[in-house]
């Protein structure tokens, strides 16, 4: 583990709390919004200034930006500070994670990080923020953690006293309402070649809805809903997933539906979680890995290390550009570094430890959480013999029509096959859809057959 930033007195003696007293009072709920962010991170910069004060993010479009447009830069002339290679890498080794040293010690010729100044572009609307103030006065872990109660819309644990909240923290972050969207994802061989995969996605934010009360998620139990289709290649077309994500997960696991164009019929699929490969992945990612982490973590003890400063891909416009096209970006061994963009910024340091008697292919995971998200930014996943297994980088921008930061590429390294996967792929196509409206009649079991049938 790389050396982490010291954290105030106060704060660490709050992550050596109870888990069943997650609430703060009223005068630490204060906070938000004046010594801290309104979702929970730091507001000062650091000591040396490299990472500025948060000044509110991103709070409009920039101008010349109209929805349904890829996003223009807010920042065109911001220049590289200085690139991070395999030949330097010791120097700034303290700022990155085992997997990223991994990386430039696997393609030393190759990979390295162009390191800009850092902008602290996060934000979400004033509705969540004020959500989140509520949330940490009432939000409570339930079923050792594998559910929550006393919270909606907003960030559940601002101020988290464990890794289970913070993990919470990053599954329920904003990221809209209701949302449409045409992906694509690439799993090239060692040599570079790999075949397009393209989606359709909708998801349904229960959660997250301006009217959301918290007896109607208690009643409802349900988090999101999420439908995938496959439109591309042919032989995949029609394959759909529909997944149903609950509160409290004890009292009833996640909820998942395949459609399957062979036999052209819906079934369910209780295995579509933890460690079973994800969708069309070739094996190079989890089910729990999508979206860097995603579902139960009954799996895991799970260990608030601590903070520390870290380089994360960030204010990604570049890479999101509709100028680019697919084959700029995908090249062997890792994706085409020329046009990822990294800052420093405070992350929150979470590590995850399978428990005696449970089973999945990472037996350990540790998770890098930006503060003023609570996006997984960066997650290294180690093997049962103790070994690094995979690398997942986030890149993450701010979705200003939102306003939401949320990833516009996962990048999932396999580091004994040497190959990745690059999920979310959206140079080429149309850009999200953030004000669909969807019903959760888009979300049924019928729904996905339609769905599905070519």
């Amino acid at each position: 583990m790389n050396k982490l930033a010291m954290l105030p007195v106060a704060v660490m003696i709050a992550l050596s709390a109870s888990s069943a007293l997650a609430k703060v009072s009223d005068a630490d709920a204060a906070k938000l919004g004046t010594e801290l962010t309104p979702l929970g991170g730091e507001k000062a910069a650091n000591a040396d200034g490299s990472i500025p004060a948060w000044d509110g993010g991103i709070t409009k479009p920039v101008a010349g930006y109209s929805k349904g447009m890829h996003h223009p830069d807010p920042f065109p002339s911001d220049k590289i500070e200085f690139t991070i290679t395999n030949a330097n890498k010791d120097k700034y080794k303290e700022y990155l994670s085992d997997g990223q040293i991994k990386l430039f010690e696997l393609y030393p010729e190759t990979f390295k990080m162009n390191v800009y100044q850092t902008r602290r572009s996060a934000s979400v609307p004033q509705f969540v923020y004020d959500a989140t103030k509520e949330n940490a006065t009432r939000a409570e872990l339930i079923d050792g953690g594998n559910g929550i109660k006393g919270a909606s819309i907003g960030i559940p644990f601002p101020m988290p006293e464990n890794g289970l909240e913070v993990i919470w923290n990053h599954v329920l972050r904003f990221r809209g309402v209701d949302l449409k969207t045409s992906r694509s994802q690439a799993a090239p061989t060692a040599g570079g070649s790999y075949t397009l995969v393209e989606t359709t996605e909708e998801l349904r934010f229960q959660y997250s809805r301006p009217e959301m009360t918290l007896d109607k998620l208690s009643k409802d139990n349900t988090l999101f809903f999420f439908k995938q289709v496959v439109t591309q290649p042919a032989r995949l077309a029609g394959t759909a997933l529909l997944v149903k994500e609950t509160m409290d997960q004890e009292k009833l696991p996640r909820q998942a539906w395949t459609y399957n164009t062979g036999q052209r019929r819906v079934r369910k699929a209780p295995n579509v979680a933890f460690d079973t490969p994800g969708t069309v992945s070739d094996g190079l990612r989890t089910t729990d890995d999508f979206d860097m982490f995603n579902g139960s973590p009954v799996r895991y003890n799970w260990e608030l290390v601590g903070k520390q400063e870290l380089y994360i891909p960030y204010n990604d416009y570049k890479l999101h550009s509709d100028k680019l096209e697919y084959e700029q970006i995908i090249t062997p061994g890792h994706i085409n570094p020329e046009y990822v963009r990294y800052e420093k910024h405070r992350v929150w340091v979470v590590k995850a430890t399978l428990k005696d008697g449970m089973r999945h292919i990472y037996k350990a995971r540790t998770f890098y959480i930006d503060e003023d998200s609570w996006q997984v930014s960066v997650a290294d996943l180690y093997d049962n013999r103790d070994e690094l297994y995979r690398v997942a980088i986030a890149h993450g921008l701010n979705y200003y029509e939102v306003p939401t930061q949320w990833s516009t590429l996962e990048v999932f390294h396999d580091l004994q096959s040497r190959r990745y996967i690059a999920m979310g792929l959206d140079n080429e196509g149309r850009m999200y859809d953030f004000d669909a409206k969807l019903s959760e009649a888009n979300f049924t079991p019928a729904a996905l057959r339609r769905a599905g049938i070519r």
